[in-house]
């Protein structure tokens, strides 16, 4: 008798191809056929996880997004699978992946998923810039010393400032500042970190009401109002946008996803061949650091499923070396450590020469608390009020965010 598994997750080409094959290639070994149901991530969270509809037998898989983990899994809304792996691992297990990829998928001690699709954020910049002989004479001329790709955000500034040329249709830099609660706060949240602040300290106490915090948003404010190397549009843009904006040649650098770094590599880019990849700025003090972020989706079992071990099963399969690669050549990002260092996926996809150096030394990951989603909330309305509406200084931003924290945290 054929059995039906129910899958469901956000939209995307990239899964939505893989999937296709990977459903594909696991029928050939059982008696099974998919449903999938691919929607927008607010209508996901907002019904399945807020409302519950992930407990009522529904899905029998679930592509959760990393940032959630921790509170689906402490509603008892995911099936832990630590006897299963124990049981019959996904090939490669645990070493395959690197820790950053496997702490993603557990919490309070327990696996719930294996990873599927990941970041993390890297530096792109336009190398045909920066290796030109003119821009290269240029800018000794301006600022009497060579040309490089910046380390510190001072020096990214300054490499802005002189690449801004809106009536060439040049800018510095784009950023994804439209406040969707993504890109905006991820946007802070490393220029945070990379000033050696913090979220929370290591007490669990609010701790980003600080000098590195309001810093860290002033800095971003005045990259679009001040300096104006990020165009105005930046205000109004998602992540993928602003990807779009710096494949198709509009800016001269941008951190964002590595995945974006795709958009690049098509034939028919603007920047094809001469875009590149390195690590993010920090801050020019002693307390600065280079650092990123990453988040994943990771392959869960609801536990409501009728269907806990096939699933199991197709989670596996989805997992293998093959099956990985065939997530990132149907355009999304694979998160074995056999994918990133693939000869064919570096060839084709240069940026996966940053993503496994990032993976495994100066990545960040998000708060991983149950009251995450409040949080993000709490921080998207401060960098909206602060950068795109400007109805209130990054300091008094910060300070309003830091109290309305500390409401649902445990201090």
């Amino acid at each position: 008798m054929t059995t039906t598994l129910r899958f469901v997750g956000r939209p995307f080409e990239g899964f939505e191809r893989a999937l296709d094959r990977q459903m594909e290639s696991f029928a050939e070994e059982y008696d099974v056929e998919f449903e999938r149901d691919h929607r927008p991530l607010p209508e996901i969270h907002e019904e399945l996880i807020e409302d519950g509809g992930l407990d009522d037998g529904t899905y029998d898989l679930f592509l959760c997004l990393s940032d959630w983990l921790p509170a689906v899994a402490e509603q008892g809304l995911l099936e832990p699978l630590d006897s299963r792996i124990d049981a019959s691992p996904p090939a490669d297990w645990p070493d395959g992946w690197a820790e950053s990829m496997r702490e993603l998928v557990r919490w309070d001690g327990r696996t719930y998923g294996v990873p599927y699709h990941d970041g993390p954020e890297i530096f792109h910049y336009r190398e045909d810039l920066f290796e030109s002989v003119e821009e290269q004479r240029r800018f000794r001329e301006e600022h009497g010393r060579p040309l490089h790709v910046p380390r510190t955000w001072d020096e990214f500034l300054e490499v802005a400032e002189f690449f801004t040329r809106p009536e060439e249709g040049l800018w510095g830099t784009v950023v994804a500042a439209k406040p969707d609660g993504h890109n905006d706060v991820y946007d802070w949240l490393i220029h945070l970190w990379s000033r050696g602040g913090e979220v929370f300290d290591d007490d669990g106490n609010v701790a980003f009401d600080s000098d590195a915090g309001v810093e860290a948003l002033q800095y971003y404010h005045d990259l679009i109002h001040e300096h104006e190397v990020a165009p105005p549009e930046s205000l109004e843009m998602e992540s993928v946008e602003s990807g779009e904006f710096y494949a198709e040649g509009n800016a001269a650098m941008m951190w964002n996803w590595s995945g974006f770094g795709a958009m690049a590599e098509v034939e028919d880019a603007p920047v094809f061949g001469r875009t590149n990849y390195g690590i993010i700025p920090r801050a020019d003090d002693p307390e600065g650091e280079h650092t990123s972020l990453t988040v994943l989706y990771g392959l869960t079992v609801p536990a409501s499923s009728d269907h806990k071990d096939l699933a199991y099963e197709f989670v596996r399969h989805a997992s293998t070396a093959e099956m990985d690669k065939v997530t990132t050549l149907e355009g999304a990002s694979g998160t074995r450590l056999s994918t990133w260092r693939d000869p064919e996926i570096l060839r084709t996809n240069t940026f996966y020469s940053m993503v496994e150096e990032i993976n495994t030394s100066g990545v960040n990951f998000l708060p991983r608390i149950p009251e995450f989603t409040e949080l993000n909330e709490v921080l998207n309305d401060m960098v909206r009020s602060a950068v795109v509406d400007r109805e209130r200084s990054p300091e008094a931003a910060v300070e309003q965010a830091a109290a309305a924290a500390r409401e649902f945290t445990r201090e």
